[in-house]
C-alpha cells in the first residue's frame, strides 16, 4: 500500500448542474487538512458552473485533474447529461496515471460514462441506482451501501454519504485518529452504522401490473398471518407456478421476498411513528419474535430496530391502544 505523504493533491471536479452540498463536503473536508493540496477544477471551455443562486469559477482546468493524486467528483442534477469528451479523456488519463477517483452521489454516472466502473462494484444515490444499473449493466451496482471502496476507485451514495466517504479516505490515508478528529469538527459520526437501505422510502418494489393487485392488497392487510405460496396461489385462484410467475412479472420479486420487504416496511413505519415495543411489532407484522425482527433488520437494512428507531422516531408520538 502506498504510504501517504504530505502534499497529496486533491482535484475537485465541478460539472454543470453541480449539487452544492456535495461540493461543499469535498472542499470543506479536504481544504481544512494541511497535508492535502486542494484545487477546484472544471472544463474551462464550458465556462463557469452555474446553478440556482450560485456561480463557481474554478481555479484550475482539466490539466489539474490529469495530474492529481485524488480526483473527487461531486454529484450533479441531470444524470442524463453526458459529460464532455474532454472531461472523459481527463478522467481516463488520471486513472491510467494511477490517480484515485472518487464520486459522490450521482457522479458515479460520470465514471460509468468513462468506462471506469466496468466490472467493478459501485454505488450511487438509492433513487438513481436502478437507472445506473439499467444504463450500465456491466457495473455491480450495490444500492444498499453508503460507499464502496474498490481500491483506486471509490463511490458513495447520496448527499451526506459523501461525508462518510471523505472521512473514510482520511482514515485510509492518515489513520483512525485523524479521521475521528475531523469527524468531531464536522459534528459527524466517524463511521455510521448500516447502509443506505435504511433511508430508502420503502423496500418492496412498485408493481407494474394489476392482475394480482387484490392479492397484494390482502397480503398488506394481513401481514400478521403465516402466508405460504400455496395459500397465496389458492387465494388468487391460480396454480402455484402461474401465481409465482405472474407475481414476479408484476413486481420483479417472488411473493415471499415481496412479503418480507412489506413486513419490514410496516415495522419501519411503526418504529418511526409509535412507541410500540419491538416484541409487539414482530407480532403485528408477521416478522415474529424480537430476535427474528433484529435479524431481518440487520440482513435488509444493516442496522437494528433500536438503532433505526433512535435515528428516525418522530418524538411527538403516543403509545397506541
Amino acid at each position: 500500500m502506498k504510504v501517504f505523504e504530505s502534499g497529496h493533491t486533491v482535484a475537485v471536479l465541478v460539472l454543470p448542474g453541480l449539487l452544492p452540498l456535495e461540493f461543499g463536503i469535498a472542499t470543506q473536508i479536504f481544504g481544512a487538512e494541511p497535508e492535502y493540496e486542494l484545487s477546484v477544477c472544471a472544463d474551462d471551455q464550458a465556462g463557469p458552473v452555474r446553478g440556482p443562486g450560485y456561480t463557481i469559477t474554478a481555479t484550475s482546468g482539466l490539466e489539474a485533474v490529469v495530474r492529481a493524486d485524488t480526483v473527487i467528483i461531486p454529484g450533479y442534477e441531470d444524470v442524463d447529461a453526458r459529460p464532455s469528451v474532454r472531461v472523459i479523456d481527463a478522467l481516463r488519463a488520471a486513472h491510467a496515471r494511477g490517480a484515485r477517483l472518487v464520486s459522490i452521489c450521482t457522479a458515479a454516472f460520470v465514471l460509468a460514462e468513462a468506462g471506469l466502473l466496468d466490472g467493478r462494484p459501485a454505488t450511487t444515490h438509492w433513487q438513481s441506482a436502478d437507472e445506473l444499473r439499467r444504463r450500465f449493466p456491466e457495473i455491480d451496482v450495490q444500492p444498499d451501501r453508503l460507499y464502496v471502496d474498490d481500491g483506486d476507485i471509490l463511490t458513495s451514495a447520496g448527499v451526506t454519504a459523501g461525508v462518510d466517504l471523505c472521512l473514510h479516505l482520511i482514515r485510509r490515508d492518515k489513520g483512525a485518529a485523524a479521521a475521528n478528529t475531523r469527524a468531531r469538527a464536522l459534528v459527524a459520526p466517524p463511521q455510521r452504522v448500516g447502509g443506505q437501505a435504511q433511508f430508502i422510502e420503502r423496500l418492496r418494489p412498485e408493481a407494474v401490473g394489476e392482475s394480482l393487485a387484490p392479492l397484494r392488497e390482502w397480503m398488506l392487510d394481513s401481514l400478521e398471518l403465516s402466508h405460504t405460496v400455496d395459500n397465496l396461489a389458492r387465494r388468487a385462484h391460480m396454480s402455484r407456478r402461474t401465481m409465482q410467475r405472474r407475481f414476479r412479472e408484476e413486481t420483479g420479486s417472488s411473493p415471499i421476498a415481496w412479503l418480507v420487504n412489506a413486513r419490514i416496511d410496516r415495522a419501519r413505519q411503526l418504529l418511526e411513528t409509535t412507541d410500540t415495543p419491538v416484541e409487539r411489532i414482530g407480532r403485528l407484522t408477521g416478522l415474529g419474535a424480537p430476535a427474528s425482527v433484529r435479524a431481518a433488520f440487520h440482513r435488509h437494512l444493516g442496522t437494528s430496530p433500536q438503532e433505526y428507531r433512535a435515528m428516525f422516531l418522530h418524538r411527538a408520538v403516543a403509545v397506541p391502544g
